[in-house]
């Protein structure tokens, strides 16, 4: 029974990593055919999602092999260890990282060392898939930069202006669906150290979300202002405001607000400076002096610190893609006419 047992949970372990390998590089971002000059950024993106894909599937390999060794002992055959396998599965994408970092711990201190090391880990590899995908964005509304550029200086015809300009959106939109995929691999992997983290320093996540999701104000831009797909000043331009027009605005870093239509559709990011507020702007306190401020063991304001960082980082991921998917969508920045 033990030989089976093991051979159970030996097959449970190959199908949860086999799940995750469905996939080839080609089938996600497609093939090579010489002609995208962003393929470079492109293959850079898609090689930042195997982290988070790997990692996600350790945490549902620990929960399934988990099930399946409970099922197997307390029903005695193979049909309970299959139950307890899929059980197992469910729980792991958000327990599975916790039970990990408790047998490999002595005790709370120790838990709390490998909390903050996993995390240093996966802030350095968010910032990476953020800068990415940055450089991605970059690369394809300079592409779309140079088509405008030539049609208006008569160097191309419009049929194919507008041919190249279609083609670049196309691509741009493939982009997002590729970061998308990778940002839901992030997702289960926070909800894994969620779960941790709310072990050792509770009220942390909302904390970072109650700060992020301030309410905004209404405003009225001074003059023409150009909407930025980053809160950056060389960040691809999304758009344009005429002078007056009424906007809902909110800080989101130094300096730059995210600019709303009224009925709340993102427009892109501005300067803060560029508008008249009807209400007053709080300005978005730093993560590590909102995480340090909110628990009172100074032992645990490192993995807090860290969980907070690491929070902002994957909201600020997703806002980024939905930034650039709603640019795709609706054609900003992929017009002909500046």
């Amino acid at each position: 029974m033990a030989s089976n047992s093991r051979r159970m949970i030996a097959l449970v372990t190959a199908a949860a990593l086999l799940a995750g390998c469905v996939t080839t590089r080609e089938g996600r971002i497609g093939a090579d055919d010489g002609t995208d000059s962003c393929r470079p950024q492109v293959v850079a993106l898609d090689s930042t999602g195997n982290f988070f894909a790997e990692d996600i599937l350790r945490g549902a390999a620990i929960g399934a092999v988990g099930g399946a060794a409970l099922g197997a002992i307390a029903g005695g055959d193979w049909r309970s260890a299959l139950i307890g396998a899929a059980a197992g599965g469910a729980a792991g994408a958000a327990g599975g990282y916790l039970a990990a970092l408790q047998q490999r711990s002595a005790d709370q201190a120790g838990l709390r060392a490998s909390l903050a090391a996993d995390l240093g880990r996966e802030n350095a590899e968010l910032d990476r898939t953020q800068g990415a995908f940055n450089q991605l964005m970059d690369c394809r509304f300079n592409q779309a930069r140079q088509v405008r550029e030539a049609y208006q200086q008569g160097r191309l015809p419009r049929s194919a202006a507008e041919t190249e300009m279609a083609n670049i959106r196309a691509r741009t939109q493939r982009d997002v669906q590729l970061a998308r995929s990778i940002d839901q691999r992030i997702g289960s992997r926070g909800a894994e150290f969620d779960t941790a983290v709310e072990s050792v320093a509770p009220g942390t996540k909302a904390m970072v979300l109650a700060s992020r999701n301030a309410a905004p104000v209404t405003a009225q831009a001074r003059s023409p202002v150009a909407l930025k797909l980053r809160p950056e000043a060389g960040a691809p331009e999304v758009g344009q405001l005429a002078a007056r027009q009424s906007v809902r605005i909110r800080p989101v870093a130094p300096g730059y607000a995210l600019v709303q239509s009224a009925d709340g559709q993102r427009l892109g990011y501005a300067e803060q400076s560029a508008f008249n507020a009807r209400g007053a702007l709080v300005a978005p306190r730093s993560i590590e002096s909102r995480a340090q401020g909110a628990g009172p063991a100074v032992a645990d304001n490192d993995a807090r610190t860290l969980a907070a960082s690491n929070i902002a980082r994957r909201e600020g991921f997703s806002e980024s893609v939905a930034n650039a998917e709603t640019a795709a969508q609706g054609g900003n920045g992929f017009e002909l006419a500046g």
